[in-house]
């Protein structure tokens, strides 16, 4: 188990700061870990949309509990560094105008939707919203979302806007990325998601629905999570883009139960939207509960023998 370096201070996780990049590289060269390259077993940390907007308490859509979700896996990356091949990193991306911005739909009085608010069909039926932009592929997406029993739409508050602040991965976990890149010779993946502006993209892999055949670039992701031995999953927000990020995993490696033991689960390291009239939580539990019983693993992150046991397996 590793030793966690001088440079990190929990006491700034959730908060802005300057990362002393120089510092950070001298300690990882002496942090005496084997290059990532010797792994015999690959095991890929994939670490979504722990960003600012998400974790930190003034952030545009705070996650309750992100902040000590982040604790939590940072010190496991610390921890666990010497077992941790590769690591990966979502980044949800947005633009001023989207399906589920403000922006998009009014009511015939030209009044913007409140954050949280739902989107349904008969709202359009009923002119209770009506889009602003693109009224025709609106109706079809909505009509779609219904059809394939997908999340109503919600309307989200602005966040993670490309080039913000708040689209920025929090700056100490930042650091232990980039110190375990360093200290292991690892390049990470930096993964973005969520820019096309007719459609949400909760999970990694696919957005909920297709727009174009530029949407199928989560492929590249798969290639290189089917490369891995094991895959451990941690980040925000567990309804929603680590759940839908899930979903898409077991579809593509249904029917394989070799391939879903190879997911796993940090508990302890997501935590489920808060939505004032949609209990997120208990959605999120039971769906974890039959992802469970289908195979995928799930562990705290400073639980050893689970740890352990991972390893072994």
């Amino acid at each position: 188990m590793a030793r966690i370096p001088r440079f990190h201070d929990p006491r700034r996780i959730g908060t802005l700061f300057y990362p002393d990049v120089s510092k950070i590289a001298a300690q990882a060269a002496r942090a005496g870990l084997p290059p990532a390259s010797e792994d015999l077993c690959r095991t890929h940390l994939l670490i979504v949309d722990m960003q600012v907007d998400f974790c930190h308490e003034r952030g545009a859509l705070h996650v309750p509990g992100a902040k000590e979700d982040l604790a939590r896996l940072i010190e496991f990356i610390y921890r666990r560094a010497e077992s941790i091949t590769s690591i990966t990193c979502s980044l949800d991306s947005h633009l001023p105008h989207q399906i589920f911005t403000p922006s998009w739909w009014s009511d015939a009085r030209g009044r913007q939707p409140p954050a949280f608010t739902i989107v349904t069909r008969d709202d359009l039926d009923q002119g209770i919203w009506r889009p602003r932009r693109e009224p025709a592929w609106s109706r079809r997406y909505l009509r779609r979302l219904e059809r394939t029993a997908k999340k109503a739409l919600t309307i989200w508050p602005y966040h993670v806007p490309i080039g913000g602040v708040g689209q920025a991965l929090d700056p100490e976990l930042w650091s232990a990325v980039f110190w375990h890149a360093l200290a292991r010779e690892s390049q990470p993946t930096f993964w973005t998601k969520g820019s096309n502006p007719k459609t949400e993209h909760y999970s990694l892999i696919r957005p909920e629905i297709p727009v174009s055949s530029s949407d199928a670039g989560g492929r590249g992701l798969l290639r290189l999570l089917r490369s891995q031995d094991r895959i451990i999953v941690a980040g925000e927000a567990a309804s929603h883009c680590v759940l839908e990020t899930l979903e898409d995993l077991v579809e593509e490696f249904g029917g394989q139960p070799r391939a879903l033991r190879r997911l796993c689960l940090l508990r302890d390291c997501t935590s489920p939207v808060a939505h004032p009239r949609v209990d997120f939580a208990a959605l999120t539990e039971k769906r974890f509960a039959e992802f469970e019983r289908m195979g995928i693993r799930f562990i705290k992150s400073g639980d050893p023998a689970a740890w352990s046991d991972l390893l072994r397996s």
